[in-house]
Parts: C-alpha cells; structure tokens; sequence
C-alpha cells in the first residue's frame, strides 16, 4: 500500500491543453479579494511570473480564480505541485482555462473587444477599424508633432488671473550687537 498521491490524472487536469492561464477553484470564500489576490500571488509566484490574477467575489465567481503566468512551462510546473494543495483549509483544484486570457490576448495583439462593450457608436466604429475625426487628428500625425493646439500663455503678467504678489517689506539692516569679543563663552556650572 502506498500513501503517495499519484499524478494528476486528465480529469483532475481537466479536459483543457497546458495554457498560460489556471482555472483555480474550491478556494476559501470568506476571504477578502485583495487578500486571496495577495496570498495566491504570492504561492504562485514560486513557480514563475504571474502576470495577472482574476479573482472575483460576485455570487457566480465567489470561491474561484484565474492565474496568468507569462509562459506555459510556469503553468504546468504550478498545476503539477499545487494540485490539491491546502489553501486556507480547503484543497485547492486547478484546472487549464478554457481559453486564453484577456491580459495574454493584449499582449499578444489578439484582444478582441467584447460586443457588449461596444454600445456606444465611438466604440463600435473603434471595432471595426473606423476612426474619429479627433482620433485620426491625433493618430495620423508624423511625429514628434502635437495634434492638439497649445493654450496661449498671457502676454503680460496683468492680464492674468492669478493673485497679486504683495510687495516686499524692507527693514533697515541694523548690525548686530556682538559681546565681548575676547571673553569666553559662559557654561552652566550643571554640565
């Protein structure tokens, strides 16, 4: 009889291919989110850079949370050792995502906006490659150029709204009384 946990078998992993994002759940739910935010972060970190860690509290998502790392390697090694890992009294289960992450597909370039993000009539011509007047104004000129016009500085100091300076009030210099000269600093008997 063995006592030793036998590797992760293609359930326990999850249908998904090795990806840059975990799909981690079965996490503490009393917790709060910028403190299971830090404490993954910081267990996960052991394994690689961890560009992003999405973990929401909302009814649909409580107990649940996504870790980016930057490379696929870090993922596996990360899945492989935490894998029924006490986390908080309870044994985490981690899982690839699904798909790829929104922070991997931006920095890859393939970041699609959602449809439901693209209300607006601005953000639907941003969709589909159509660009504002003011966006081409600031996108299409060569550079080192500034497409928005520089306010004018006023070209006396009158004519600006600040507060007024108060003029300096000058003293007459008194020279100052000096003691002896040749006598020796007097000291407290208590030093």
């Amino acid at each position: 009889m063995s006592t030793a946990k036998a590797a992760p078998s293609k359930s326990a992993t999850g249908a998904n291919p090795p990806n840059q994002t975990l799909y981690i759940s079965n996490l503490p739910d009393k917790l709060q989110k910028s403190d299971l935010r830090r404490n993954l972060y910081y267990l996960f970190t052991a394994y690689g850079p961890v560009l992003d860690i999405n973990a929401q509290k909302t009814m649909k998502m409580r107990g649940q949370a996504f870790v980016v790392f930057r490379d696929t390697s870090a993922a596996v090694q990360a899945l492989r050792s935490l894998q029924g890992f006490e986390f908080f009294g309870k044994e985490m289960k981690i899982q690839y995502a699904k798909s790829k992450s929104d922070t991997i597909a931006k920095l890859d370039g393939t970041y699609k906006i959602p449809a439901s993000a693209l209300a607006g009539s601005a953000a639907a011509g941003a969709a589909t490659g159509e660009r504002s007047e003011l966006q081409q104004s600031i996108f299409s000129a060569p550079p080192g150029s500034s497409a928005a016009k520089e306010p004018e500085l006023p070209k006396k100091v009158e004519e600006a709204h600040a507060g007024v300076k108060r003029p300096r009030e000058e003293e007459e210099d008194e020279p100052m009384e000096e003691d002896d000269e040749g006598a020796e600093m007097e000291m407290d008997e208590s030093d």
